[in-house]
């Protein structure tokens, strides 16, 4: 009979199974809302009456019955 042989034992080989789980992360992005007023200046034409009085004074009258 033969002597039983001795096995050859290699260095292990590691198999990894990777698994998956999602897990929620919250993640915030601010939103300003800026509501904006604008002033454009319109020009208003308004009109301020004034009154003037003037007198016309046609002179010394050279002869009795005016002009001829």
């Amino acid at each position: 009979m033969h002597r039983p042989v001795r096995p050859i034992i290699c260095p292990p080989r590691c198999i990894v199974k990777d698994t998956y789980t999602t897990r929620e992360v919250p993640v915030i992005h601010p939103v300003i809302t800026i509501n904006r007023q604008h002033i454009v200046n319109v020009p208003r034409h308004m009109v301020q009456p004034m009154t003037r009085n003037e007198v016309v004074d046609p002179g010394y009258p050279r002869n009795c019955c005016g002009r001829r």
